[in-house]
């Protein structure tokens, strides 16, 4: 009997056995040398942290917080308004004949208005914006036109609309008593006279070189309303002659051409209304004062 127990007691110690080895299989290690077979403990792996979520923002999108947070918005910042362009050259009118007139008076354009914005205006726009320390554009913007009118005084009608295209000189002192036509060679223009009051002025030519217009003290010697030239068989409507064959008359000619042509001698007119005005108000043995 104690023998069996003995043979059931060594079994139970060989299964033991063989369960303790089954498991330890799986979690130790046998070493050659016989020691005791090392116990491996699963040790516990640490979680990986949370990788950072990359933002679904892309680059170029502000940070409105970021911002918004370090400094107030700003307001947006104001342009100065622009200088608006009130004449420029090609214009025409009466205003260009205002700003010529304006020109004049401060000795800034030396002609009589026309009324069209050239190159001689754009010339005297330029010289008034230098004289006034602005940009020399030869354009009249809004603050030209305010500068040149707080320096002005607004030009009577007959500074707008001259007798004549060509500023009047002052006229010789014969011409200021009794009945005088006022021929003047510098300024090339004729002034009707009667006891020192302006009747009327037109633009005149003279002869050239080869056939100049006699300078002096005359009179009208004779009137001839549809004259026409013996020597050089041209037309000389209106002719007031007042020496020998030289006469104040219209020219076809110079209405046509102005100044690039010449008369024979005589006082060339190209305003047919004026000189047939001034035709029937002449008398004969009226004076005429021609002088440089």
């Amino acid at each position: 009997m104690a023998g069996v127990r003995a043979r059931r007691s060594g079994a139970l110690a060989v299964t033991a056995v063989l369960v303790i080895g089954g498991g330890a299989t799986a979690g130790c290690k046998a070493h050659t040398n016989g020691s005791a077979p090392i116990r491996v403990t699963k040790t516990s792996v640490p979680p990986e942290p949370p990788s950072e979520k990359r933002s679904e923002v892309p680059d170029s999108a502000p940070d409105t917080d970021a911002k918004s947070q370090s400094r107030p918005e700003q307001p947006p910042k104001r342009t100065a308004p622009a200088d608006p362009v009130v004449l420029a050259a090609g214009s025409k009118g009466a205003k260009v004949r205002e700003l010529q007139a304006r020109l004049r008076k401060l000795q800034l354009f030396d002609r009589n208005p026309t009324g069209f914005y050239g190159p001689v205006t754009t010339s005297s726009v330029r010289a008034f914006q230098s004289r006034q320390g602005m940009e020399g554009t030869g354009t009249v913007t809004s603050r030209a036109w305010t500068a040149l009118s707080a320096r002005t005084n607004m030009p009577s009608r007959t500074e707008l609309y001259p007798p004549t295209t060509r500023p009047l000189d002052a006229p010789d002192p014969r011409c200021l008593t009794g009945r005088a036509l006022c021929v003047s060679k510098k300024s090339r223009t004729l002034a009707w006279y009667v006891n020192g009051d302006l009747r009327s002025a037109m633009d005149v030519r003279f002869g050239s070189a080869y056939s100049p217009t006699r300078e002096g003290k005359f009179s009208v010697g004779f009137k001839s309303r549809d004259h026409v030239s013996t020597i050089y068989d041209t037309p000389m409507p209106y002719a007031l002659f007042f020496s020998g064959g030289q006469a104040i008359h219209y020219s076809a000619d110079f209405a046509a051409r102005g100044y690039q042509g010449a008369s024979h001698g005589c006082v060339n007119v190209r305003d047919k209304k004026k000189i047939a005005a001034l035709f029937a108000q002449v008398r004969k043995g009226d004076k005429v004062v021609v002088y440089k």
